[in-house]
């Protein structure tokens, strides 16, 4: 297949002598539900001092050309990503790959089908709020959200607006979650198959912000022990939404059962103005010690 595009930007950049002390290995980009292109995520994560990017979007491996092009021309590290939704109850569980070689004919599929899969959940779930006196338009919240994939965030934003509800964790809360009644589940990946599309691709797996998951933590080590046996490379034991407390004792259960820890803000810009580019719990700034994480 040759070498991608990103992986000839990464070769031909300028690498910074020293790294600044902020990185973050889990954003958005208007290649799936984020606010801004590639190339303005990667330029804002410059002037905010960033030295490395990953860039992570919805089942989409779109935005990686343009945001690893700008990499290039700024001396940044650019760290090619994905989040892929995975199979599970209670919670919510997303799978990051990071850091491929190449994306295989297997991953690319398989974001072709999950981003098809998601925007027939949105759809859906549009229709059912028509059904019950909401006046919405699929295509026109579209257009209004100017990203590649429309996201739950937005469709909680035009529920903001239409004064349905006060905030959008009110209409998560009430409406979108899962188990409420405008939540419609969309296709998912198995681990153990995520997991392997990602290696094939020569990328690494990390467990996405794990508390989503709603697991106990009688119940996370049993979960570390099945994920070890499917080849989870580590955990994103730091996320915006997880308590610091939490985050340090995820990190430190991580490694004690061989896990690689990595941290991100799972920044989206506008639509999530509660996530702050290269910082995470706490509203943490991300070190770039956490780069290790990738080291092969």
């Amino acid at each position: 297949m040759g070498t991608p595009p990103w992986r000839m930007a990464m070769q031909s950049s300028v690498w910074p002598s020293e790294c600044t002390l902020m990185i973050d290995l889990h954003t958005h980009s208007t290649a799936s539900d984020g606010a801004l292109t590639p190339d303005a995520l990667v330029r804002k994560a410059s002037e905010e001092g960033l030295s490395a990017i990953a860039l992570t979007d919805h089942d989409s491996l779109d935005g990686l050309p343009e945001a690893a092009a700008a990499a290039c021309r700024l001396g940044m590290r650019f760290v090619p990503g994905i989040e892929i939704e995975i199979a599970f109850e209670p919670g919510e569980f997303h799978l990051l790959g990071l850091d491929f070689e190449d994306a295989g004919d297997a991953l690319r599929e398989a974001a072709k089908s999950l981003a098809r899969s998601r925007e027939d959940r949105n759809r859906a779930v549009v229709e059912l709020l028509r059904a019950d006196g909401v006046d919405i338009d699929y295509e026109a919240l579209r257009e209004q959200a100017g990203t590649g994939m429309l996201g739950r965030p937005h469709i909680a934003q035009f529920l903001v607006e239409k004064r349905v509800v006060k905030n959008k964790q009110a209409a998560f809360d009430r409406y979108l979650a899962k188990g409420r009644p405008y939540y419609l589940r969309k296709a998912c990946l198995e681990l153990g198959e995520a997991v392997r599309i990602v290696h094939e691709s020569g990328g690494l797996a990390f467990v996405a912000h794990p508390m989503s998951l709603f697991a106990s933590w009688t119940r996370f080590r049993s979960l570390f022990v099945e994920w070890k046996e499917l080849g989870v490379d580590g955990l994103e034991a730091w996320h915006p939404t997880a308590r610091m407390a939490d985050c340090r004792r995820l990190e430190a259960l991580a490694h004690q059962a061989g896990f690689r820890v990595s941290a991100g803000s799972d920044y989206h810009g506008a639509v999530r103005p509660d996530r702050r580019l290269g910082h995470t719990a706490g509203d943490r700034p991300i070190s770039d010690e956490y780069l290790s994480c990738l080291s092969r």
